[in-house]
């Protein structure tokens, strides 16, 4: 039967207290304390992501409205900025057209805006509106996401954890722990030693059979990512992730070459489409990609992605994008397991992720979330009306 086609699309900004812009935290959360980054060169930069900018965009909510009041909706960064893409650019590409065109509507957003676009928040607006329009069709289709990408190879996902307290992490069930680089190039020794002994530490506290892995947020060259490689061997760091500039594939084929046997590169969190990834795969520049379903260009790139990804035999671990991401992991064999975003301040709690424009939002029990979680209509979850929804642009 034809759906209902699309009356309207509407795009919305929200800002401060985490959501999709999760980097948008109080003061004394561990996600902005002394973090690695590029623009840790300059000293009044380096202490906190947030006064460079990190937090400035602040979410982007797409909604997706059909003929029949039933609505569709995502979230994910880019905030006002993205919002005038949505409104003024891409809504004449849905409105009036049968949902269940999602091919031919991401080609004809991706490409009418290609002379700007590319990557970045162009497309970022265009995985917000993608990722609302597969929300929609679940809900018009009363199925879950995953049951439209082809069903759950698997009865749950186990997760890992990304946060400052690993040790934490494997007391709470989950398989590995992520930590953020706290010091980059321009801290010399001093710095690469102090990188060492973390993991020295947290190694110590969660044994041998726990997967440690360091999180370089693009900050480090290839010479500093190798010396870090090689120092942290000894401490079993299982894969060492984004190290350098997204953009120097070249950078990324000679660190995979340079890293002691058996660790793991990873990278693609700030990648996107099928174009970036296929640079990635074809130049072996990682071991494992992380697109993240929210930049990368939403659910119908990602597939894209994947497959070129299975095709080399590599593995596909989207970054941290809560049910956005849980609900392609869980139906493809070579996403074996996903990423959840410690965001308790602490972090020693397992709370939402995109809390609080989330309801409904499923969480890791025991690192676990059983595959039946997801089985809601679109990706189960609910828009948070209590938050101040701001729409700045109307077309």
């Amino acid at each position: 039967m034809p759906l209902p086609k699309i009356k309207e699309v509407r795009a919305f900004v929200v800002r401060g207290g985490g959501g999709a812009d999760y980097h948008d935290q109080g003061a004394g959360h561990w996600i902005d304390d002394h973090i690695a980054t590029p623009m840790a060169k300059y000293p009044e930069y380096r202490q906190s992501r947030q006064s460079f900018g990190i937090n400035v965009l602040g979410t982007l909510v797409v909604e997706i409205e059909a003929e029949d009041g039933t609505i569709g909706f995502a979230v994910t960064t880019g905030g006002e900025p993205a919002c005038y893409i949505v409104e003024k650019h891409l809504a004449r590409f849905l409105e009036g057209r049968d949902p269940a065109e999602y091919e031919k509507i991401w080609d004809q957003m991706y490409f009418s805006t290609q002379y700007y676009g590319r990557k970045g928040l162009v497309v970022n607006a265009i995985s917000g509106v993608d990722l609302a329009l597969w929300d929609l069709i679940g809900r018009l289709r009363q199925e879950p996401v995953h049951h439209l990408l082809g069903g759950a190879v698997r009865d749950e996902l186990q997760f890992y954890a990304t946060g400052a307290r690993p040790d934490i992490a494997k007391q709470l069930g989950f398989i590995g722990g992520k930590l953020p680089l706290h010091h980059g190039p321009a801290e010399g020794e001093e710095g690469l030693k102090k990188n060492v002994a973390l993991l020295a530490d947290m190694r110590a506290r969660c044994g041998d059979d726990f997967w440690l892995m360091y999180d370089c947020w693009m900050a480090l060259d290839v010479n500093y990512a190798t010396r870090l490689a090689h120092a942290c061997h000894a401490h079993g760091l299982k894969w060492i992730e984004e190290a350098i500039s997204p953009d120097d594939y070249w950078g990324y084929a000679e660190l995979k070459r340079n890293v002691p046997a058996g660790m793991l590169v990873t990278t693609g969190e700030h990648e996107a489409t099928r174009w970036g990834f296929r640079m990635l795969l074809e130049m072996d520049c990682c071991d494992i990609i992380q697109p993240d379903v929210g930049w990368c260009g939403g659910v119908t790139e990602l597939l894209k992605i994947s497959a070129l990804a299975d095709a080399r035999g590599k593995l596909v671990v989207p970054h941290g994008s809560s049910v956005y991401s849980y609900h392609f992991v869980v139906t493809r064999h070579n996403s074996p397991f996903a990423e959840f975003l410690m965001m308790h301040p602490g972090p020693t709690e397992v709370v939402p992720m995109f809390a609080p424009q989330l309801l409904g939002e499923p969480v890791p029990v025991n690192g676990r979330i059983r595959a039946s979680a997801l089985d809601k209509p679109g990706f189960g979850v609910e828009l948070n009306r209590e938050i101040p929804l701001h729409r700045p642009y109307t077309h």
